[in-house]
Formats: C-alpha cells, sequence, structure tokens
C-alpha cells in the first residue's frame, strides 16, 4: 500500500487531476479508498447515478464507445466529469482482468468541490479546452470531407467473376496487396473495371475504415496544387486522405510537369506543396496514403518502382468465366429492374463466346442490359436477343430502299408476299401437283413436270447471287404450313410449342443433309425428272414435313431448321450480292419494343406483324443463311432501321461468316450430285461398261459418285496443312476452307441445268398443249443451239474456277503458295466438269 507521499506523487504524475494544486491533492489523498474486482465484473454501469469516482491502480478496464471498445488502464479516472457536470454514469465499464481501484463516494467529492471552488474552475477550463479542440478537429474533418468529396468511392462494385486459372490468379494478387500498403499497379485494356480491383485491395485491407478517392489524372492541374495543396493555404488531397488509398487513375495521362513529383511520391513518399512565391525552402511533407496506379500500358518508370504488379487479362481470354460473367449481370441486372432472372440458351452463350468484346465487360454488361429491356416478359436470352457489335466495318453497302422509295412502298405493301402468296402461289401449286399426277408422266407432254426440272431449277440457282434465299418467301410448303397453322389453332386453341433450339440446332442441319441426299438418290435411281407422279410425291413429302412441324411448332421451325431446299437455299444465299440487315445503333439506342423479332401492335410507322417467322433479328443477322426476305422486320420497325443493302457478293464469307460442318457435308454433296447426274457419261469415259440398269449396281455406283469426289478436297487441305506445319504458320480449319469451293459448286449445278433451260424450257407453249391432249406442233418454241448451250457451260464452268480460286484466298488470307494444293483441286473439278458436261 502506497503511503500518503507516494500517493500524492502518483496522482500528480500518472492521473488527470494531477492539475490540481497540492493542497487540493493531499485533501483527496486523505479521503480515497482502496477496492479490488475480480475479471469481468462490472464497475459502473450506463446511465445509472454515479455514487463513486474511480481511480485505477492496477488491472485493465473495458469500455464501448460509438461501437468501439476502449481499454483503461493505470491512472485512468472513471466518472469524475460526468459528476462534475451532474450526469448518469455515461459507459458501462467493467474489468477485463484483476483490478486494484482508489475510490471517492460522490458525497466526499461534492464536500471537496464546496470547500475547493477551483476545482470547478480548473476542471471547467479544461472542458473548454478540450471543446476547443475537438471544435477544431471538426472544423478540419469538415474541410477534410469537403476536399474529398468528388472523389470518393464507397465500396467495391463487385468481385471477382469467375472460376478460371486467370480469375484465381487475380485473386490472388488482390490478397497479396492487401497485406502490406506498398504501391500497387494494375493495368490492362479499356472496360476491364480496373478501379473496381483497387477498390477490392482497400476494402480488403487492415485500413478499410479510412477513405479512399480516385483522381483521373488526364484532369489533374498541371501545377500539382489539387494533389500537393498550396503552402500556407488549402488543403491537398493527399494531406486530407491521411491514411486512405489514392488512385491514380489513367496514369498515361498525367500532364508531364507532375512526372517528376509522381516518381518522388512514388520512390520516397514525400511530397512539397506547391509555393506561389518561389521560395526554395518549400517544407516537405510525408505522404501517408497508400497508392495505386491505373494505365491500360505498362509504364516502366512506374512498375519497375513498385512492388504489386497486376495485369488485368482482357475478357477474350477469359472464355471460361464468360458464362458465370453473364448470369453474374442477369442476376444483377434482375435485381435492379425487379424482374424474373431468364436464363441465356447455350446458342446465345455460343455466340458470345465467338465475340472478342473490344470494351470488356463494360461492352458485355451493356450488352446484357440492353437485351434484357428489349426481352419484355421472356424466359430466355436466346441468340436473336443478344447481338454484339459490329467488329468488321460494313463497307461497300448501298441501301436499295433509301435509293428506290418505291420499292420500299411495295416490300411494305400487303402485296408482299401475302397477298401473292394466297391468291396465286397457294392455288397454283395445287393445280401443278394435280397436273404432275393425272397428266402424262414425260417432260414432252407435262408442263408441270417441265416448270419444275427447266424452269424451276436453272433460275433459282441464277437468283441465288442476286436475291439470296428470295424463293422462301414465296416457298409453297410453307404457305401450305401456315395454313395448316392456322387452321388448327381454329379448331383446338392451344399454345404452340417453342423451338427446341439445342437440339435443332445440333442434329437439324444434319438432318436436312440426311433428306437431301435421299432426294439425290431418289432423283437419280428412279428418274423423277421424267416420272412426274414422283415428282409430285417429292413435292408432297417436303409439304407434308412443313404442315406437321408448323402444327406442333411457333412459327416456321421447318424452315430454319429442316427443309432441304431451305437448306440448300440458306447455303448459296452467302454468294449473293444483296442483303438485309439494321442499323445496329438505330436499334440499341431507339427500339424498346422489339418488334421486327417479337410482333406487336402498330406503332408509329411500323405496322402490326407477327414477327419474323425465322426468330431473326436484323441487326445481328451475320450471313444471309436465315434471312428469307419476307420483310417483316421492314414493315414491323417504327425507326427505319431496315435497310436492303447492295454488297460485294459473299463478302460475309470473310468477315462476319460461321462455318458450319454439315453445310459443308452439303457443299460436297451439291458438288458431287453433278458428277451423279453425269454418272452415264461417267461410265462411259471411264469405259466401265457397268449396266446401270440393274438398281442395286445403279445405287453402289451412285453412292461411291457421292463419296468419292470428297479425297480430292481432303488431300488439297492435308498438303496445306503440311505447308503450314513446315512454314510454322497459322492454318485455317477444313470447314473454312471448304466454304470457297461453294461458287465453284453453283455454277456447275448451273450448267449442268443450262440445257434443261435452254434448250427444254422454251418448249413449254407446246408441252402445254400436248399435256392436255392438244396438238401444239404449230406453237412457237424458244431453244437455244447446241454449240450457244455448250459455251455457255464452259463460260459458266470457267467463271466458277476463277471465282473459288478468288474467295479461298480471300477467306484463308494466306499466301497463294501455301493455298494452291486447293486451287488446284478447284482447277482439277472444273475440268472434269468441263469433260463430263
Amino acid at each position: 500500500m502506497k503511503n500518503l507521499a507516494q500517493l500524492l506523487t502518483w496522482l500528480k504524475e500518472s492521473t488527470a487531476i494531477g492539475i490540481l494544486p497540492d493542497e487540493i491533492l493531499r485533501a483527496i489523498a486523505s479521503l480515497l479508498e482502496k477496492i479490488s474486482f475480480g475479471e469481468n465484473e462490472i464497475i459502473t454501469t450506463e446511465n445509472q447515478p454515479i455514487e463513486r469516482v474511480y481511480i485505477v491502480e492496477e488491472g485493465q478496464l473495458q469500455t464501448q464507445e460509438n461501437n468501439e471498445n476502449y481499454c483503461l488502464i493505470s491512472g485512468s479516472i472513471i466518472n469524475l466529469k460526468e459528476l462534475l457536470l451532474q450526469q448518469p454514469a455515461k459507459n458501462t465499464i467493467k474489468s477485463l482482468t484483476q483490478v486494484k481501484l482508489w475510490y471517492l463516494s460522490s458525497v466526499n467529492i461534492q464536500k471537496l468541490v464546496a470547500q475547493y471552488p477551483q476545482i470547478s474552475q480548473i476542471f471547467t477550463q479544461k472542458l473548454a479546452q478540450e471543446v476547443a479542440e475537438l471544435s477544431s478537429q471538426l472544423s478540419f474533418e469538415q474541410e477534410r470531407q469537403t476536399i474529398l468529396r468528388p472523389y470518393l468511392i464507397t465500396k467495391a462494385k463487385r468481385g471477382i467473376v469467375g472460376k478460371s486459372r486467370y480469375a484465381v490468379r487475380i485473386r490472388q494478387q488482390i490478397k497479396n496487396a492487401t497485406e502490406d500498403r506498398k504501391p500497387v499497379v494494375i493495368f490492362g485494356e479499356q472496360g476491364l473495371e480496373k478501379d473496381n480491383l483497387a477498390a477490392l485491395i482497400h476494402y480488403s485491407s487492415p485500413d478499410r475504415r479510412e477513405p479512399i478517392i480516385k483522381v483521373n489524372c488526364a484532369k489533374l492541374q498541371a501545377s500539382g496544387a489539387e494533389l500537393f495543396g498550396r503552402e500556407g493555404g488549402k488543403l491537398g488531397l493527399i494531406e486530407a486522405l491521411g491514411n486512405g488509398t489514392l488512385i491514380f487513375n489513367n496514369i498515361q495521362d498525367l500532364p508531364p510537369e507532375l512526372n517528376d513529383d509522381i516518381l518522388q511520391l512514388l520512390k520516397h513518399k514525400t511530397y512539397t506543396p506547391v509555393n506561389r512565391s518561389d521560395n526554395s525552402n518549400n517544407s516537405v511533407k510525408i505522404c501517408q496514403a497508400r497508392l495505386i496506379f491505373i494505365n491500360e500500358k505498362a509504364i516502366a518508370k512506374i512498375n519497375n518502382t513498385v512492388t504489386h504488379l497486376i495485369k488485368v487479362p482482357p475478357l477474350r481470354v477469359r472464355k471460361a468465366d464468360l458464362e458465370d460473367q453473364v448470369n453474374y449481370y442477369i442476376s444483377l441486372i434482375s435485381r435492379n429492374r425487379r424482374v424474373n432472372k431468364p436464363k441465356i440458351t447455350p446458342e446465345a452463350l455460343r455466340r458470345l463466346q465467338g465475340y472478342d468484346f473490344p470494351n470488356n465487360l463494360r461492352e458485355l454488361e451493356n450488352l446484357i442490359e440492353r437485351a434484357m429491356v428489349q426481352l419484355s416478359g421472356c424466359n430466355e436470352l436466346t441468340e436473336e436477343i443478344i447481338w454484339q457489335s459490329r467488329n468488321k466495318k460494313q463497307q461497300f453497302r448501298f441501301n436499295l430502299l433509301n435509293a428506290y422509295p418505291k420499292l420500299r412502298s411495295f416490300l411494305r405493301s400487303p402485296w408482299y408476299p401475302d397477298r401473292i402468296n394466297y391468291a396465286f402461289t397457294l392455288i397454283i401449286f395445287a393445280f401443278i401437283v394435280g397436273i404432275l399426277f393425272l397428266a402424262p408422266q414425260n417432260r414432252q407432254e407435262n408442263f408441270a413436270l417441265n416448270l419444275f426440272w427447266t424452269w424451276w431449277w436453272p433460275l433459282i440457282l441464277v437468283s441465288f447471287p442476286f436475291v439470296g434465299r428470295l424463293w422462301c418467301s414465296f416457298c409453297p410448303f410453307m404457305i401450305y404450313g401456315e395454313v395448316t397453322q392456322k387452321i388448327s389453332l381454329w379448331l383446338f386453341p392451344r399454345q404452340l410449342k417453342s423451338w427446341p433450339r439445342q437440339e435443332a440446332e445440333k442434329w437439324g442441319g444434319w438432318f436436312l443433309f440426311g433428306l437431301f441426299t435421299l432426294i439425290i438418290l431418289w432423283e437419280e435411281l428412279w428418274d423423277l425428272p421424267n416420272t412426274a407422279y414422283l415428282s409430285a410425291w417429292l413435292l408432297l413429302l417436303i409439304t407434308a414435313g412443313a404442315m406437321i412441324c408448323s402444327a406442333i411448332f411457333e412459327r416456321r421451325f421447318w424452315c430454319r431448321y429442316l427443309c432441304p431446299i431451305g437448306g440448300m437455299n440458306g447455303m448459296f444465299a452467302k454468294l449473293s450480292m444483296t442483303e438485309l440487315r439494321a442499323q445496329q445503333g438505330t436499334c440499341s439506342a431507339e427500339c424498346t419494343t422489339y418488334q421486327c423479332y417479337k410482333g406487336g401492335v402498330e406503332k408509329g410507322e411500323g405496322l402490326e406483324t407477327l414477327g419474323c417467322p425465322l426468330y431473326s433479328h436484323p441487326a445481328q443477322l451475320q450471313d444471309n443463311r436465315d434471312c428469307v426476305l419476307c420483310m417483316t422486320c421492314l414493315k414491323a420497325c417504327p425507326h427505319r432501321s431496315v435497310t436492303f443493302n447492295l454488297r460485294p457478293p459473299a463478302i460475309e464469307l470473310w468477315t462476319t461468316h460461321q462455318p458450319r460442318n454439315y453445310e459443308v457435308a452439303l457443299l460436297f454433296l451439291l458438288l458431287n450430285a453433278v458428277f451423279l447426274h453425269k454418272l452415264p457419261e461417267i461410265n462411259l469415259f471411264f469405259r466401265l461398261s457397268l449396266d446401270l440398269t440393274q438398281f442395286w449396281l445403279h445405287s453402289a455406283m451412285a453412292i461411291a459418285v457421292l463419296i468419292l469426289p470428297m479425297i480430292l478436297p481432303l488431300m488439297g487441305y492435308s498438303i496445306i496443312r503440311l505447308i503450314c506445319q513446315v512454314k510454322k504458320t497459322q492454318c485455317r480449319s477444313f470447314i473454312e476452307l471448304a466454304y470457297g469451293y461453294l461458287p465453284l459448286v453453283l455454277c456447275a449445278n448451273l450448267a449442268y441445268y443450262l440445257h434443261l433451260g435452254l434448250g427444254e424450257a422454251g418448249r413449254i407453249l407446246p408441252v402445254a398443249w400436248a399435256t392436255f391432249g392438244l396438238n401444239g406442233d404449230s406453237l412457237p418454241i424458244f431453244v437455244a443451239h447446241p454449240a450457244v448451250i455448250t459455251f455457255l457451260q464452259e463460260i459458266t464452268i470457267i467463271f466458277g474456277v476463277i471465282l473459288a480460286v478468288i474467295l479461298s484466298q480471300k477467306i484463308s488470307r494466306q499466301s497463294i503458295k501455301t493455298l494452291f494444293p486447293q486451287h488446284f483441286s478447284t482447277i482439277i473439278f472444273g475440268i472434269l466438269f468441263w469433260v463430263i458436261i
């Protein structure tokens, strides 16, 4: 136990009442009594009347203020200020360890205050001093907040989304950066949310309660006053920030005058406030803030100085994280817009994965948000709803709709294509099929058979380079499909099934390829061009497929995925010199109804429609495969966004094209079909002496001819791969390069059908008379001389070879020497066609 002298010395040196005169201290010491408390005992209780004032001698006590815990140690005085101000206890205080306290009762304190008025005066002065200091501190804090407020980052937007090795690496780098306060550089392409990574570092660190600010280096004053403050004047951001975090955004845009100052700040953590008076004796200050630098490219002077260097990979190399990113944005946007969360289909995800995202995460978020705005109640984000920005310049386009207003008016009129279809095509198709069944069965006496084989085939092949898939707008198969759909819904009101897109994308193309193979074999083995009723059955079978699918599924499911004729049309339409597209900027900026895709009521200039029959949006079309030029989108669009353009033929094949395996298989099937059509000539040319009247022998030969010519392009591609391996250059895939044969396929088929078109089509009048048993020998005929037909066939084949060589070069983007094996294959095919056709 301390004696009185020791107690007085301890009170004077170790407690807040040491400021009192010795006489008063001696009076207090004489009244002090000692008390002990065990661990975790309550000393005083919040808001309770004060009975004692305690002075801590030994041990530790704990109190809580503003949700923060504080420790009271030896010499701390408890309840004195509250008692003098006649207030209840401010906080609950409990012991953390065994404690020994001195105490005075409240009665004794009051007696001392009455006996010695100096006690109240001294503590009143001290309280006033504390108030002044607090007021000064508050003013400084207000000034500080005013300076920092425009630059504050209140929270991190999001964490690192994804499970790829890139995402794991970034998380680890952020964790490493939070373990100390050393400078950090974060660099990467635009749109990668690098400032969010900086915020993650700050809010994951022990200094998370300190402020974090971001300054745009391009907007900093060249003098540096905003950053460093002025000598004797306004605080700079660094001083106001204290122990917080300072982010320099786009450090590459820093004014050159500040380069040396920033390097000094980075290396030595010191800076010099700006002085108006050129005084060389400016005070140097210490920077307490943590520094984070953000830029798009590595800057050697800075990167070589910092400890933590974080390179953020672009989205195009993090395709494994794309699904997680998309689902995150869908959840975020759904929550913000208070709508049900839709799912993204695998086809839409594949479309996104095939895009490079030049603006990275920012572009992806905008793309998903735009799609969901236009979604309007649907529960799936499909590939038609999601479309990315054009990554190829739309050069050499001429909008025919602007140049020819009458064309626009006609395409928007009720006549195109509905009235033409229902007033003419619907009736004439039934009439043609009836003639095929009932009239004579050969082309010389059945005008329907003449129309099908000598008119339709040559004309549709000629039309592909000009108007693409236009025939599908007037196709009788789908007209009967639409009639079936309307009648079935009238008789049995119901909701038609949605398209099984995933299965259709995977297997639909191979279905139509198989169907086309059977049709070609049927044509060859049963001589369809000279057997009218079999040609009629072919038409009816395709029509039946369209009708069945239309009764089950919404819109034109058969047209898009299963129709063999539609598959051929879609492939050859890629060669077209015209295209239907939309102005993507107009669609994304102005369209909220999505009527061209979903359909809807009349709005402004837009007419009431049921939406695109093939579920295609003109703004996201990358080729002509899924556009039948029905002009539904043109009629529905209220913003004049839809365009019908002239363009360089086949330009999509070397710009925006997506190759498909089944299309390449169909391409070579049509190429080999030319050899199949000329099987007797091949038999004669090679002196095979095969009896093609035998069905099974004929069948085996037909299958062989449809397979064997494939050896030539495969051998050519094998040599190309070998050349690329020797040169150590990248080699494009076979299915990409195979589209280079497409002009040759079209021209070879056209050359074959020219002898029918030019040699028999002109006999339509006498054939029509013969169909009804009349003599039409006196009627005029219009046929070309055999020499003219041969010349045109040769020119067509030569033209096909030249175009195939040019297109192959455009697709491959390789030297002509590297691609010579494919060009040689093309020339060999051209020679073979020349010989047999």
